[in-house]
């Protein structure tokens, strides 16, 4: 098979053929880290070759690879040398636990491991490991080859669209679920955001998003399909605040994408003021609720670019979007909304019977349209579950997040459904309580929990980072939350932390925090419990 045979107009690797083209020798990436720096026609080529190793030892059209390496100008590479195969890639944390790496591209039966030397060890350890040649491509990567050889399910391919990505996600069960997106339903998202906020072959994009978060299609393929420059940050870069800061205004980044929690740590510590960002003009954010009182310190701090908050679970790609103004009052406290639809897709509100909703009640967000995923992996009742069709046979995805729609026509987020637990008789969302702790200046990070308590039967507990002086006391975090929430929303303890714990996506993980409820209370007028621990 050659591996040209594939690079068809629609196809997400044609993005990269096309720009090498106009672009040759432009550069297409950087990585700070290593000094190194890779042309758009070095990078095609480079992927080319990869496409025909993959060829040359058995995978075919259809096929998933496994990616299990840390970001860097050779993954990328071999992103697009997948692509290039036909086969649909399937990114891991490469630090994540081999069991749970090893789980994943068992579930999903990939025919070969793209991993990094550091790994492909844990992989091949297991005695039922069906990987079973292992070749090495250069000092750091070894190519796992012949895996499972079985079929895709008839969803990878519904609609006429073809596999192009895996991205798995914790699932409520305990157990990822694998999201499958088609090469139609990445270009529909990348296609509108080259509409809307059109970039150009001058532009210089942040790579921040790991290659197993959802956040990292902007990064790559819209800058690559303008021929602009991406900016790899690696994990070690990616986790310290000062080197962010540092990168931002030093390598003349035109383009900002990450979660809300990287731009409030690089607030925090990165020592921003005094920097030159004026290269900046587009910062986007997603994946999180950005705390309007950060949001607003941030704004001034940037004050040139324009800023956008992107919505949208993995399931959907980005689903809607909203453009935060100049200027945000001073008296605002409510985060800002999710806006409008985005990606040519259709939203709507409902309740649980899916039954729209009047413009301003609370419901579900449901989406509908080109971005939306093909399903899950292996898991039709799980996709069928997800699935909502309406009387004109029209299906919608369950986003399970609550919204309702604000006096401009934006949705406003609510919190999350599986994220509201009844508490003496009431329905609490948890997300709520969070936006309540953040409107205190001193509280720069918040994640509340919910846990089985035979007295109350909830017992509701909040993790705070505490920026203020000294510590702060139980019964005055009580007043400040009694001041913004009901009665029967206050929280029953705090737990002061020096940073919450993070997933791999820079999200709280939560998860983590209900491990840590059950720190003895210190009485209601002293400091709250205090613990420390690493952000991971």
């Amino acid at each position: 098979m050659s591996a040209a045979a594939v690079e068809t107009p629609g196809r997400l690797e044609s993005l990269l053929t096309d720009s090498a083209t106009r672009w040759p020798d432009r550069v297409a990436l950087e990585d700070p880290a290593t000094g190194e720096r890779v042309t758009y026609g070095e990078l095609d080529e480079r992927s080319t070759r990869y496409a025909r190793a993959l060829a040359e030892r058995g995978v075919r059209r259809g096929d998933r690879v496994g990616l299990a390496v840390p970001k860097s100008i050779d993954s990328v590479a071999w992103i697009f040398g997948i692509l290039k195969a036909g086969a649909a890639y399937v990114p891991v944390d490469p630090d994540a636990p081999a069991a749970r790496s090893r789980g994943i591209f068992v579930d999903c039966s990939v025919a070969a491991i793209v991993a990094a030397t550091s790994v492909a060890g844990s992989l091949e350890a297991d005695e039922d490991s069906p990987w079973l040649e292992g070749t090495a491509f250069g000092p750091n990567v070894v190519l796992l080859t012949g895996g499972a050889d079985d079929e895709e399910p008839a969803s990878a391919t519904r609609g006429g669209g073809t596999l192009a990505y895996i991205l798995y996600t914790s699932g409520s069960t305990g157990a990822p679920k694998g999201v499958m997106h088609s090469h139609a339903s990445a270009r529909a998202f990348v296609d509108w955001c080259s509409e809307t906020f059109e970039p150009n072959e001058d532009d210089r994009f942040s790579s921040h998003a790991p290659f197993h978060f959802d956040l990292s299609i902007f990064d790559l393929y819209v800058a690559i399909k303008h021929g602009a420059g991406i900016v790899l940050i690696g994990e070690d870069s990616g986790k310290s605040p000062l080197q962010l800061a540092e990168i931002a205004a030093d390598r003349g980044i035109t383009f900002w994408y990450s979660t809300p929690t990287v731009l409030r740590l690089m607030l925090e510590y990165g020592r921003m003021e005094g920097r030159d960002y004026g290269d900046l003009r587009m910062v986007f954010f997603a994946g999180e609720v950005f705390p309007i009182g950060q949001l607003r310190r941030l704004r001034r701090l940037w004050s040139e670019p324009r800023f956008f908050n992107l919505y949208g679970p993995t399931e959907t790609n980005v689903c809607t979007w909203y453009e935060v103004g100049p200027h945000i009052p001073d008296d605002r406290i409510e985060p800002v909304p999710i806006g409008r639809p985005a990606s040519g897709d259709l939203c709507r509100v409902v309740d649980p019977d899916g039954a729209p909703v009047p413009a301003g009640d609370e419901g579900e967000l449901v989406v509908s349209g080109g971005s939306v995923m093909l399903g899950y992996w292996g898991r039709p009742e799980r996709t069928a579950a997800s699935t909502l069709v309406d009387d004109d046979g029209v299906s919608w995805y369950r986003t399970g997040d609550i919204v309702r729609e604000d006096e401009a026509g934006d949705y406003v987020f609510l919190g999350r459904r599986d994220r509201m637990v009844k508490r003496r008789g009431y329905r609490v969302e948890l997300g709520e309580i969070e936006s309540a702790l953040y409107r205190h200046p001193d509280i720069v990070e918040a994640g509340v929990v919910a846990t089985s308590d035979d007295e109350s039967g909830v017992a509701i507990t909040a993790f705070l980072a505490w920026a203020g002086d000294g510590s702060p006391s139980a019964i005055m975090l009580k007043r400040h939350c009694a001041g913004n929430l009901p009665a029967y929303m206050v929280p029953d303890a705090f737990i002061a932390v020096e940073s919450l714990p993070k997933t791999s996506t820079d999200k709280i993980d939560y998860q983590r925090l209900e491990r840590d409820v059950g720190v003895p209370g210190r009485g209601s007028d002293a400091p709250v419990g205090a613990q420390r621990r690493e952000s991971g």
